[in-house]
């Protein structure tokens, strides 16, 4: 054994309380270092050997230098004092708070590892205000984002000046409008109803200059251009009746240029009675050659808040409350979340959570986000890692299958499994490359991405016009006009998109049932993995090949699959299920 590579950190998301009953124990070790992993387990008060417990550790997560093992357990007294049992060949090593010991071995005071709860790792007790519970119907929820300039215009009494026409080949530039808002998308609320969408995403539609209103001006009103704040409460209500909540973009981290408290500290500087709600650096304001304040980036017209003033708090605060309160959204998308600082999180989070203790909470945050996801923060952030992994492998094709599933895994490991659960997988954006686009044009590389996004753990996020097979590449280009034209429309794709929705509708294991790799091998382009929850099991092919696989996988238990899209049987032989696949084709299977 490498004890060395051996890692358990308490109270972590090595640690954590995954419910109210339930605590989730997680080790590292080596890879293919153990033959058995258990988890030695009673109440530090009563720890005595009739009263001490063992639980085999299931492998869940593997990446090249190391395994992941977890177990789940349900204190009796809400406490647990533990340890480990590792066991390779005739090796058998025990490993607690004070370090390793071998079976048999007592320490210096003459007592054995296992006859104190001296040493041992603690939780010391499961205290329900500490588990993070994120809204349950995120698990349920298939987003849809929607660019409110560029998804549908139905009120052309709203629109701004020098709109350009609506056209399947209208180009969009950083600065130009076609006259998109809130009525539009009342007017197509079916349509998404119809593909299967229950979450909307909306970028920013709180008044702006720009076409992308992330330069806010007011955050309690809705862009003229947009409608108003009657209307987007009819949105709401609107969407609401069919099932489809909303979610809304909001920068908390700056504000816009012509935001009326920056407007004031331009004139008067320092003197201005909210130079405090920024972070001037000289009493005179200066926006060029570069500005002697802190920014966004380094955009003038970006000017960072000062989140920790206490009138920027209670205005931010204030906004938080009234969108879900009286207008009644269901989520917030907190733009540049990382830049702002954990306390202003703190009191945000519990602002909107008394307002509605349902609505979602996410941090658009593109690295390790932990230190805001231990249910004091936010509930999910934007899971890029999974985004960038998942275009790599399949529309790409610039990693091989293991490194798939070993950065998929470390995601898995990463945070707390309810974090998990509530992930918001997208795989473009306003912000990046159409996924057609990324894939090259080819609508099969992109079918893989989508069928993957469709069927992994995680909220999925479609972006508007994917589903008809919009193209475009980086910004500005991905913020095309919302294609209408149905003589311009993939519906092959559509139904396409429609299906897979449907069927993660269907079936919890797609949304919230254990995940596990089944093949992913070194340089190859195919994965395949187990979706199971107690009623159904299904497993999921995807060759990303350019040529024909034949795929057998191995260690499956005893029974009988049949495509879901399909007639043909598959039946498990020895332990082992034989498929072949098409390049850049899939197969769901489930179990009968």
């Amino acid at each position: 054994m490498l004890l060395e590579a051996i890692f358990h950190q308490p109270k972590s998301h090595y640690a954590y309380a995954y419910n109210e009953e339930t605590v989730h124990i997680r080790v590292r070790t080596k890879r293919n270092d153990m033959d058995h992993v258990f988890l030695i387990h009673g109440d530090k008060y009563h720890f005595i050997q009739s009263h001490i417990e063992t639980t085999k550790m299931e492998k869940f997560a593997s990446d090249s230098l190391f395994d992941y093992y977890h177990a789940s357990v349900k204190p009796h007294y809400r406490r647990l004092a533990y340890a480990f049992r590792f066991e390779s060949g005739e090796e058998t090593i025990y490993y607690n708070e004070v370090g390793f010991q071998s079976e048999g071995a007592q320490s210096t005071s003459g007592i054995g590892m296992l006859e104190s709860p001296s040493g041992m790792f603690e939780f010391p007790f499961l205290n329900p205000v500490d588990v993070n519970t994120p809204p349950e119907w995120v698990k349920n929820a298939v987003f849809y984002q929607i660019f409110p300039e560029r998804f549908a215009n139905g009120d052309v009494a709203l629109n701004p000046e020098y709109v350009e026409p609506w056209t399947p080949g209208a180009e969009p530039t950083r600065d130009n409008f076609f006259g998109g808002d809130l009525q539009g998308v009342i007017n197509n609320l079916d349509y998404l109803a119809e593909l299967g969408i229950n979450c909307i995403y909306f970028t920013p539609f709180f008044a702006a200059k720009s076409n992308h209103k992330y330069d806010t001006i007011d955050y309690l009103k809705v862009d003229p251009q947009f409608g108003d704040n009657e209307l987007a409460k009819k949105l709401v209500d609107e969407a609401h009746k069919r099932g489809i909540k909303i979610m809304l973009d909001a920068v908390f981290n700056h504000s816009g240029y012509y935001f009326p408290p920056f407007q004031d500290v331009l004139k008067h500087g320092a003197g201005s009675r909210f130079s405090n709600w920024f972070h001037l650096k000289e009493d005179l304001v200066k926006t060029e050659p570069q500005a002697n304040y802190d920014t966004f980036g380094f955009v003038p017209s970006m000017p960072k808040l000062n989140t920790e003033n206490p009138e920027v708090k209670a205005y931010l605060l204030e906004v938080a409350r009234y969108w879900v309160e009286d207008v009644g959204i269901d989520g917030w998308r907190l733009d540049v979340a990382n830049e702002v600082d954990h306390s202003f999180w703190r009191e945000f989070r519990a602002v909107v959570k008394k307002a509605n203790p349902n609505v979602y909470i996410l941090g658009e945050i593109w690295h390790n986000s932990l230190a805001w996801l231990q249910g004091d923060q936010f509930d999910a952030v934007m899971n890029y890692p999974v985004t960038n992994s998942t275009l790599e492998f399949f529309a790409k094709k610039t990693i091989d299958a293991q490194e798939f599933m070993g950065r998929l895994d470390a995601i898995q490991v990463a945070y707390p499994k309810q974090v998990n659960e509530v992930a918001f997988n997208l795989l473009d954006s306003h912000d990046t490359p159409r996924l057609l686009t990324i894939a090259g044009g080819d609508k099969d590389r992109m079918k893989l991405a989508a069928t993957f996004q469709l069927t992994y753990t995680g909220a999925p996020c479609i972006y508007y016009g994917d589903e008809v097979g919009m193209d475009g590449g980086d910004d500005p280009d991905c913020r095309k006009p919302m294609v209408w034209d149905e003589n311009h429309q993939d519906k092959n794709l559509f139904k396409f998109y429609q299906e897979l929705i449907q069927l993660r509708k269907d079936h919890r294991a797609f949304r919230d049932g254990s995940f596990r790799f089944l093949s992913a091998e070194k340089s190859e382009h195919y994965v395949a993995y187990e979706r199971t929850d107690e009623y159904n099991r299904f497993i999921v092919v995807l060759n990303g090949a350019e040529d024909e696989k034949t795929i057998t996988l191995s260690g499956l238990k005893k029974g009988t699959f049949r495509p879901v899209f399909g007639v043909q049987q598959y039946p498990v032989e020895n332990g082992e299920l034989t498929v072949t696949l098409k390049a850049r084709s899939s197969l769901i299977l489930k179990e009968q």
